[in-house]
């Protein structure tokens, strides 16, 4: 049974930084990308960023691109996203997924599991 498990959520001021962690088990890892989206309250979920199953591309959305960084440790089973410069219009809940293809992917419908989710809140 594949599971993902995020942490590192938490409550951090305006222009602080976090760094959100998901440990996957169950399946070959290293075979898969991983993304992460996010959910705010009234919202539908949407991209965040992801990463091929090598770590060698990743994709952005346009309202992270240059403040979050995705990356991988194949060797750990985990994938990571680094949080800088955050805002409050970044508040949500994080989720990790795994890709049903190796290859990265802004589209949810090409991810097969998901974690249950991390909070982050940013106040002003």
């Amino acid at each position: 049974q594949v599971q993902l498990v995020e942490s590192g959520g938490g409550l951090v001021q305006a222009g602080g930084s976090l760094r959100l962690s998901c440990a996957a088990s169950g399946r070959t890892f290293s075979s898969y990308a991983m993304g992460w989206f996010r959910q705010a309250p009234g919202k539908e979920r949407e991209f965040v960023a992801a990463i091929s199953w090598s770590g060698g591309r990743s994709y952005y959305a346009e309202s992270v691109k240059g403040r979050f960084t995705i990356s991988r440790d194949n060797a750990k089973n985990t994938v990571y996203l680094q949080m800088n410069s955050l805002k409050p219009e970044d508040t949500a809940v994080y989720f990790c997924a795994s890709g049903r293809t190796p290859y990265s992917d802004s589209d949810a419908g090409k991810y097969d599991y998901w974690g249950q989710g991390t909070q982050v809140t940013v106040s002003s």
